[in-house]
């Protein structure tokens, strides 16, 4: 490797810093120089690659800077590591508090993509529990289910979706058709099951009919065992799209009618503040985005 096509060290800090500070005279504070020091070094950076790395304007990364930027985390990252006196492995704890079926429908099938880009980071999922915001144990960043507008951190939605009613084959075939599942002579045939995760509201406003929230019936607090639950006959319930994309794939959900309708509950990505400055938050907070995608 030639040494001479390798963009000084301090280039680089500077240019993850002002990245995620999207200011250069935070980037300066924090580095303990001035800002003209980090727009000289922003413009050498960009002098040495050849591309613009930064919209001028507010510090919103370039197609070229957005790429550029992960290849830099994670050499600075490694950088970092020290190496074992014993020959061993040593990396950075991150705790992460996820609710059960998010864990296992979108986290679990992909962590050994995480794993092989983030060698170095030694992941601890955590289970939190919808609504409570309750985990076992203090977490570095928390993936929520719920509302949003939460006070004692800061946060942004990573998974929004829509939601259907569906059932098993054979509740339909035992107690349908329903129709479109979108009458009040419709839904009255069927036995619905509750959940405070997904109220049927969603589903009979849209619909525009006056109906409350029922309150017999099966219940469960967990969107995979609802799912479960509706998939062994219990009746009819609301799948979320992607959640539930596997139940109604595999048929053991069917859907009962081709509308949708947006919910308003949601998944959040959610941080102490200041948190997100840590590469392995940083690096997660990124990687989930492109989970998701």
């Amino acid at each position: 490797m030639a040494i001479q096509h390798i963009p000084p060290i301090q280039c680089l800090i500077t240019f993850e810093a002002v990245a995620r500070l999207r200011s250069a005279t935070r980037a300066a504070d924090e580095l303990c120089v001035t800002t003209s020091a980090v727009s000289h070094r922003i413009r050498q950076l960009e002098s040495h690659l050849g591309v613009q790395l930064f919209g001028r304007s507010d510090f919103t990364l370039s197609a070229d800077g957005a790429t550029y930027l992960t290849n830099v985390r994670n050499g600075l990252a490694a950088l970092q590591q020290m190496p074992s006196r014993r020959g061993g492995l040593s990396g950075t704890r991150l705790r992460v508090a996820v609710t059960p079926t998010f864990s296992r429908q979108f986290l679990m099938p992909k962590l050994e993509l995480f794993r092989n880009k983030y060698p170095d980071i030694d992941l601890i999922l955590q289970v939190s529990i919808p609504f409570l915001d309750v985990t076992a144990e203090p977490s570095d960043i928390e993936v929520r289910y719920g509302g949003g507008a939460y006070t004692d951190i800061d946060y942004r939605v990573i998974l929004s979706e829509e939601v259907v009613p569906a059932c098993s084959p054979s509740y339909l075939n035992e107690f349908g058709p329903f129709e479109g599942f979108e009458t009040e002579e419709a839904i009255r045939q069927a036995r619905l099951i509750r959940s405070p995760l997904e109220p049927w509201t969603t589903w009979f406003t849209g619909c525009g009919l006056t109906r409350t929230e029922p309150h017999v019936g099966a219940q469960f607090n967990d969107l995979g065992l609802l799912y479960d639950a509706a998939a062994c006959g219990f009746g009819v319930t609301l799948v979320r799209t992607r959640m539930g994309k596997s139940w109604l794939e595999s048929g053991r959900l069917v859907r009962l009618s081709e509308r949708s309708m947006p919910s308003p509950l949601a998944h959040y990505l959610c941080w102490q503040p200041g948190a997100l400055d840590r590469w392995e938050c940083a690096a997660f907070a990124e990687w989930i985005d492109e989970a998701l995608a």
